[in-house]
This record gives structure tokens, sequence and C-alpha cells, in this order.
């Protein structure tokens, strides 16, 4: 099977890719490099790996694309509530008009396989499952609840929400939760937190990559639904985090009792549905953070306006 990955550079994709292909799949990858290639460099040298530069919101491009595969994958998008206000016309036009171009594209016969997000409840106090209603609070959930819709009602295909990631990758990202929590406690030797008790799902990227595969290989039972991906074992505090993380490295920690979290997301997830169908996580959060640990020192964040 060929499989095109959009966006297939980025945090998700740079660890799905080499799964699919150790695992027998020919993969396209479709992506504009805003963030550079070299994650995809080590697969070159494969005969099942290709790689198209452009961009999801040009439509010709897309066709002809989609057009020379057995099935997609879509994870382009501006991800994140302050890449989308950032650069709003870029995530409209990525994340809503782009995928509206990959759902047209895609013939009866092709499954997708959309990522999208559990950001898209919003704030909610009862545990979410996929019957929840949907309350985007975030420009950056809005337009994946619009890409949601273009997906089920276009195409019919698999749309998965993922938990909040975590994770080493690739194409590295300090602005996820954990991720950032890990950083600043090595690097800063400090962490401030706002609203302690918020309380997140997680998933490891690793495991996302895994259930996208899945939803490839199950696609018959998957298809014209969407599903949260996660797992209950994973949900935690931002205090929960903290202290995993103080339990490995020494930091200063403090607890910040004014001003707030600008993404308000504050729930509990049920991954029932998902794990009915056979997909499990595998990596927990003492492994992520033990990882992310070991990471830092490979990753060079500087400004030149420090003089420290």
């Amino acid at each position: 099977m060929k499989v095109l990955v959009t966006g297939g550079a980025g945090y998700v994709g740079s660890v799905l890719i080499p799964q699919l292909l150790a695992s027998g799949y020919e993969v396209a990858v479709l992506d504009n490099l805003r963030y550079g290639g070299q994650t995809l460099l080590p697969h070159f040298s494969c005969p099942g790996f290709e790689f198209i530069k452009g961009d999801v919101s040009d439509q010709e491009t897309v066709q002809r694309c989609v057009g020379e595969v057995d099935a997609v994958v879509h994870l382009a998008a501006i991800v994140g509530f302050p890449a989308c206000l950032k650069y709003p016309e870029v995530a409209e036009n990525t994340n809503v008009q782009g995928t509206r171009n990959v759902a047209e594209a895609v013939a009866d016969n092709q499954p997708l396989v959309f990522a999208s997000t559990g950001s898209n409840y919003g704030k909610l106090d009862a545990i979410c499952t996929e019957e929840s209603p949907l309350n985007p609070v975030s420009f950056y959930a809005i337009t994946k609840t619009q890409g949601e819709e273009i997906v089920m009602d276009t195409a019919g295909g698999t749309v998965l929400r993922f938990a909040t990631a975590f994770g080493a990758s690739p194409r590295m990202r300090l602005d996820l939760l954990v991720n950032d929590f890990v950083h600043q406690a090595v690097v800063n030797k400090q962490l401030i937190v706002y609203e302690r008790g918020f309380r997140r799902t997680f998933i490891h990227v690793r495991d996302m990559g895994k259930a996208i595969q899945f939803s490839l290989e199950n696609y018959d039972a998957m298809k014209n639904n969407s599903y949260n991906v996660g797992h209950e074992s994973l949900n935690y505090t931002k205090e929960d985090i903290a202290n995993a993380i103080r339990e490995r490295i020494p930091f200063y920690l403090h607890y910040a009792e004014v001003g707030t979290d600008p993404d308000q997301r504050d729930y509990e997830v049920s991954y029932k549905k998902i794990q009915e169908i056979g997909y499990e996580t595998t990596v927990t959060l003492d492994e992520g953070i033990s990882e992310l640990i070991r990471v830092v020192d490979a990753i060079d964040v500087t400004s030149p306006w420090l003089n420290v």
C-alpha cells in the first residue's frame, strides 16, 4: 500500500514515516517544509519513499498527489493556539481550506485518516466521549473542528482526536506542555506553573504514529467515525507533571496563584471506543519524561538577546 502523508516532515509525521516504512508501506510525503526538511533526509535512500514539496492549500498539487496513492494521512496543519494566533491567515488556509482540498480529492475507495485534537471539546466538566458536544475555544480548535466537519461531510474518513502530545521527535516541539516543562526544568532550573489543578490526558508521539497506522489497518471498522486517542492512565494535572519531573531532577518549582494559562483545556477523556477495536498506548509518562531529560542536551535553543 502506498500512503500519502501530508505534513510528513512535522512533529508527528517525522515519527510516523519510519514506522510506516519499517512496516512495508510505500510513503509519499507532501510538505511545504515550513520547519525544514532535515527530518526526512534518512528516508531518501529507501526506494519506497517519495517527497513532494508543496502545500495542501494548492488544490491542483493535492489532487495530483492523492491520485497517485492508495490512502491518505492528513497531518498538515498550523498546530497550537499560539501559532494560529500569530499566523491566522495561514492557519485558515492550511487547517480549513487545505483539509477541504484533501477531502475533496480523496476517492470513495481511498482511506483518509485525519489528525484532529481533543482541544475541540473546549472546557468541559464531564468526562469527554466522542458523543460530547464540541465547544472549541481557541482559534486553533475552531479550525480543527471545521476540518473534522469537512472530512466527515465530504470523505467520510476516520477522525482521530489526539490527547496532548509529548515525547521526543526528530522535528522537536518545545511548546507542548510536558516537553516545555522538562526543557524549562533542565535548562532554566526553574518552572512556574499556572492553574496547577488543570487536568489533561497525554499521549506519546510514538503512540500517535501507531494509532495512525492502526487506523489504516482497521479502516473498514473505523471509517465514517471519530475517535479519542490516548489512555486513561495518562490523565494528569499540571501539578502531577511537574512533580513527576522533580522526582528525577532538582529545580525550583513555583505554583502561581495569579494569572491564567491561555490554553483553558481542563478535562478528562474516555478512550473506550478505540480500545474496543484493539488500540492501546504503550509509552508511559515516566518513560517519556526520562527520554526528554536525556534529549534536552541534544537541543540547541539560543537567543542572540541573552547575555547568559
